[in-house]
């Protein structure tokens, strides 16, 4: 008897939260090659995502919502190994780009999304790259990155990012669907375009992109169509990537006295495969990333991995 009170209390719990609406939502991400294996410290070895999402109360009329963003990103980059003495051996550069960025989701009643930001940064020791990653290692019980003395150069980050999905087809049961996706980044930082495909598979109904957390436009207000949607899905997302300029790699135009550069590999396969799903007033998400080589003459020729952890809090 008690453990069908349980159930009925936990079904009525969720029952409850997901007739609400949230029109706020702070979220941290973590990316590290740890999460996917302890052997591998490389390359986009860490990053550090920081966000405050919240709803707009105002609309044009083929809107379903507006959400604005602020965010705080620390993204960090090593040779093949941390612990490279010898400058000739450095296969990358060190690097570390600290940026805060602000941007704005249109979500629009014809299930399309148009997301574009500003960010603003800087590239180099005064992103303190080193000082992090000495924080990490002493908490994992790792030697200390030697070789940070040669990293990319200090310089301005300026960048602007534009993201587009469009949804293009789901099956009858709608536990499956596909839509389409165009990223594009010009700036002092990363130059590139890319397009691929986010494919859900999910465990129950899947709810539509203009409110899904695979897409941050879960939140809703009483002007929004929606409620909360409880969700809990299997994804994959394929995409191709042009790069033309990455100061991470290549060294910033505004600052050439980088000791170490290296050359870009322009067209990049980027995949991402994970789950993510919603628990009381929380969104989870796990993801395995693999990408092709980057940069030319790196040591190691059969790519780069890493893991992704994301947790949403929502709020009224």
């Amino acid at each position: 008897m008690k453990y069908s009170l349980s159930f009925y209390f936990l079904f009525f719990s969720f029952y409850i939260l997901s007739q609400e609406k949230f029109s706020k939502e702070i979220s941290f991400t973590s990316d590290n090659d740890l999460y996917v294996s302890s052997q591998k410290d490389r390359y986009y070895t860490n990053g550090t995502f920081l966000s405050y999402r919240y709803l707009s109360q105002i609309k044009k009329e083929n809107q379903e919502k507006r959400i604005f963003e602020w965010k705080i990103g620390h993204e960090m980059y090593t040779p093949y190994k941390a612990i490279v003495q010898n400058i000739n051996d450095h296969d990358r550069p060190f690097a570390s780009y600290l940026f805060g960025s602000f941007g704005v989701h249109r979500v629009y009643k014809n299930h399309k999304i148009l997301n574009t930001s500003i960010q603003i940064g800087v590239v180099g020791s005064n992103a303190f790259g080193k000082e992090l990653q000495d924080f990490i290692h002493d908490i994992y019980g790792f030697k200390k990155a030697i070789g940070w003395e040669y990293q990319i150069k200090n310089a301005f980050g300026l960048n602007f990012n534009a993201e587009y999905f469009q949804f293009l087809v789901k099956d009858p049961s709608n536990y499956y669907d596909i839509s389409w996706i165009n990223t594009a980044k010009l700036g002092t930082i990363y130059t590139n375009i890319s397009s691929g495909f986010y494919a859900r598979i999910g465990f129950k109904s899947l709810a539509k992109i203009t409110n899904s957390i695979a897409f941050n436009t879960n939140l809703n207000n009483e002007k929004t169509n929606f409620n909360r949607a409880v969700e809990s899905f299997l994804y994959i997302k394929p995409m191709v990537s042009y790069s033309l300029y990455d100061a991470t790699l290549q060294g910033s135009f505004l600052n050439t006295t980088s000791p170490v550069t290296k050359e870009l590999v322009p067209l990049i396969f980027h995949l991402e495969a994970g789950i993510k799903f919603t628990a009381n007033s929380f969104n989870f998400g796990y993801a395995f990333n693999y990408s092709t080589n980057k940069s030319k003459e790196l040591r190691t020729d059969n790519g780069n991995i890493y893991g992704t952890i994301s947790i949403h809090y929502l709020l009224h």
